[in-house]
């Protein structure tokens, strides 16, 4: 083969195939950091001045402090409301369906553009170019395709990123506002995120109840 064609051969950026539980463990974590971020260490409190408090409270509830009892925290597992809430799952299915199209337009991308190399390294194996001119001519339209390609792919993997990137603010927006609502509803001194934790008495853990709250919200508006 010619050097010049060698050369020119396409190469696209590697398909970087995602599975379905790949993608999904991807959002989690990325969720999980941008919550435990924007939770401030890992909590939420309602006691400080400022702090959100529910419209749908008239008084402030009392604090369950009476000796014997359970301490005036909380916990939730940020995992397990990322995996569970179906926010957070329809969002896991469309950045999978967008990973997916991402997927299949690179292989037909490469699959033409190795299609047309193959097609010109046949032309000059059997010495079909009459001069280095039209040589040249095939390999500057190999490289545009290829070029292009590469452009119409960037363009995809950034709108994925963006899209990705306004799910997460979506889904940690809502679950930290849910979780700040219940907050003032149930006057606890702090709700804390598992993952903040060395180990806490799993008594406190209320990720089941939140759990709910946030799918009957999210259903009803869903509906």
């Amino acid at each position: 083969m010619h050097p010049f064609l060698l050369s020119a051969m396409p190469q696209l950026c590697q398909i970087n195939l995602i599975s379905h539980i790949a993608m999904k463990k991807i959002f989690i974590a990325a969720c999980s950091i941008a919550m435990f971020i924007s939770m401030g260490a890992g909590f939420v409190s309602c006691d400080k001045e400022g702090d959100v408090k529910s419209k749908t409270v008239a008084t402030k509830p009392q604090k369950k402090t009476d000796a014997g009892e359970l301490p005036n925290y909380r916990y939730v597992d940020s995992d397990t409301l990322l995996e569970k809430y179906n926010l957070s799952k329809d969002y896991q299915e469309e950045m999978l369906r967008l990973q997916n199209n991402y997927d299949n337009t690179a292989r037909q991308q490469q699959s033409a553009l190795e299609g047309l190399a193959s097609q010109y390294q046949k032309k000059q194996q059997n010495n079909g170019y009459t001069s280095e001119q039209e040589m040249q001519r095939d390999m500057n339209t190999l490289q545009q395709r290829q070029a292009a390609a590469q452009n119409q792919l960037g363009k995809m993997q950034n709108d994925m990123q963006a899209q990705m990137a306004a799910a997460q603010r979506a889904v940690q927006d809502s679950i930290v506002g849910y979780i700040k609502e219940y907050n003032a509803a149930h006057g606890y001194d702090a709700i804390f995120m598992k993952a903040a934790t060395l180990y806490i008495d799993p008594k406190l853990d209320i990720t089941d109840e939140v759990l709910k709250g946030l799918n009957e919200r999210y259903n009803k508006v869903k509906k």
